[in-house]
């Protein structure tokens, strides 16, 4: 049996406690947009700068105005970002475009900075015609090959194995490539969290374990989760490199992830950054957190806002104005509503879309099975309105 590496010998029983290490949080700019004492902030070109915080703030209309779409009853369900736009922003900025994105469901800030449009938000979000997904998905499983983005999935922590999974294909392949895969401290405690960073550190793959640690998984605070410092220190247990950021600094995220980066692609290191944020709205649409919160604790969050931290760094460096941004507000709200009214009017998909690409050829249980939806839906057709008018044009 072999020996730990640096095997240290000692004569009397000495044990270690979790607590003896801190891991800091990195930091950069303040909420005025002012960069903190010592920071060396990373070189941001100003059209990138833009293009990150135009992502932002599409992304937060777009969660403002189809939550209300949801409320309207015009969307079954919907999940917002709202407060943690730095994080699913910033660290698709620091990648490549071609590294893999496996997330959770709440990184549509990544999508829109890759340039998923509003109109491929819609289209899934409506299960029209349109949607890549063939209106097979609920609402907010966007997923695009082009843009080298992992179709979400419901099951909370499958993609942290897979992430690792794909990864050490991609060191096979000799791609300089990784993955980054998103979860939330909650996904932390699935066992396929630790299975997945196990796998990684043994097989030493360019994967970044990114999470979300917004202080609640659904209902529950991190403090009934977990007693040990937040998710980082669990990297040490893995001889993994671990770092924890100020999710709510988009420069900290944006560095933080650029050197992670350059760990996985470069050393094929494995890496957990955790980014500390909040979650400003609800789980979903489908709660309330009232329940568990407190109007006093989320006001505090607010005044951390990071679309205003960084807005307020891109206007001292005078590159953005208060003008300017009212203008970009009022645009995107435009736009979003316009897309989304578009997208309603578009056909549904086909039912029989639903057992196609599954086999190569139907089995016979799932003909079965869609004969009896269709059965079901011309029975009801006031319930399916949009559905039971194609029935007989699939």
């Amino acid at each position: 049996m072999s020996t730990p590496n640096r095997e240290r010998v000692v004569y009397r029983p000495e044990f270690v406690r979790g607590d003896e290490f801190e891991i800091s949080t990195f930091k950069l700019i303040q909420q005025d947009g002012s960069p903190f004492d010592g920071a060396e902030l990373p070189a941001l070109e100003q059209a990138k700068a833009l293009k990150i915080y135009h992502a932002m703030v599409r992304t937060r209309v777009l969660d403002e105005r189809m939550l209300a779409a949801q409320r309207q009853g015009r969307l079954s369900f919907y999940m917002q970002s709202t407060g943690e736009e730095a994080t699913t922003v910033g660290f698709a900025a620091a990648l490549e475009d071609e590294d893999m994105i496996m997330a959770q469901y709440r990184e549509q800030g990544a999508l829109v900075y890759r340039g998923f449009s509003l109109d491929e938000f819609m289209n899934q979000l409506f299960s029209n015609e349109l949607d890549y997904g063939k209106g097979r998905q609920m609402p907010i499983h966007y997923g695009s090959a082009k843009l080298h983005y992992m179709t979400i999935s419901s099951p909370l922590a499958t993609q942290i194995p897979q992430a690792t999974g794909y990864a050490y294909g991609q060191k096979l392949a000799g791609e300089k490539r990784c993955t980054v895969t998103v979860f939330g401290e909650g996904a932390a405690s699935e066992g396929d969290f630790h299975a997945a960073l196990n796998m990684a550190s043994v097989l030493k793959v360019p994967v970044i374990f990114l999470c979300r640690n917004n202080g609640y998984a659904i209902s529950t605070p991190s403090s009934e989760q977990f007693a040990a410092d937040g998710i980082a220190p669990r990297a040490l247990g893995y001889r993994m490199h671990a770092i924890r950021v100020d999710g709510n600094d988009l420069l900290a995220v944006y560095q933080a992830m650029l050197e992670a980066r350059k760990l996985a692609v470069e050393h094929n290191e494995p890496v957990l950054v955790e980014a500390m944020s909040y979650r400003l709205a609800a789980h979903s649409s489908s709660d309330d957190p009232s329940g568990y919160r407190s109007k006093k604790e989320e006001a505090r969050w607010r005044e951390k806002d990071p679309l205003a931290r960084f807005r307020n760094w891109l206007v001292n460096q005078q590159w953005w104005s208060e003008k300017q941004d009212e203008t970009l507000f009022a645009e995107e709200r435009e736009l979003v509503l316009r897309t989304m009214k578009a997208a309603e009017q578009r056909p549904v998909c086909k039912l029989d879309g639903l057992i196609t690409d599954v086999y190569d050829e139907p089995t016979p249980m799932l003909k079965q099975q869609l004969e009896a939806l269709k059965t079901h839906i011309r029975k009801y057709p006031e319930a399916y309105p949009k559905t039971a008018g194609r029935l007989d044009h699939d």
